[in-house]
């Protein structure tokens, strides 16, 4: 008959129904280290495609962000276009311009939509946050630094300049009462 196997004595003898115990409890929590770190490993998947999906979104969202204004903007091209072609033929000057008013009438209306305002330029005291002084002229009717002529209109998105007016502004001049 084969030897039987050595039974463990001192602290090594325990009964084997606890050693199950043991053992048991530790797949338990290997099992449960494995469910979790799965879980963790799918959240952070999750998690990186969320990234990727805004942030293409959001330049998605950068790259379009002009459509609206384009969309609104484009019918008043189409009316400067007929108006050019109507220029073309006309004997009359007088529709042409009243036609082409209507085009600027559009254009602003569209601005302003989009809360773009012009900037008040003539006879206001020059700002250079807003005005560009292309040229200085002696003035005796205005005092000096007065903006006296816009030869390219300003525009301000809410707070900020978008453009500045281009300007010629007032330079100390001779008085008429002088001499």
């Amino acid at each position: 008959p084969p030897p039987e196997a050595p039974q463990p004595t001192g602290a090594d003898a325990q009964p084997t129904a606890a050693n199950n115990s043991l053992i048991e409890q530790l797949e338990a929590a290997l099992e449960e280290r494995n469910a979790l770190r799965d879980k963790w490993l799918r959240a952070e998947a999750e998690l990186d495609n969320y990234r990727k999906r805004v942030q293409k979104e959001a330049e998605q969202a950068r790259l379009y962000q002009s459509l609206p204004l384009i969309r609104e903007l484009l019918p008043s091209l189409d009316n400067l276009h007929r108006a050019l072609n109507a220029a073309r033929t006309a004997t009359q000057t007088e529709d042409l311009v009243q036609g082409v008013q209507m085009v600027v009438k559009q254009f602003e209306d569209v601005l302003t939509r989009h809360a773009i305002q012009p900037i008040a330029a003539v006879g206001e005291p020059f700002d250079p946050n807003r005005h560009e002084a292309v040229q200085q002229i002696p003035s005796a009717d205005h005092p000096p630094m007065t903006v006296i002529q816009e030869l390219e209109r300003g525009y301000v998105l809410h707070d900020r300049v978008v453009r500045p007016s281009k300007v010629i502004v007032s330079s100390e001049g001779f008085r008429k009462d002088e001499g």
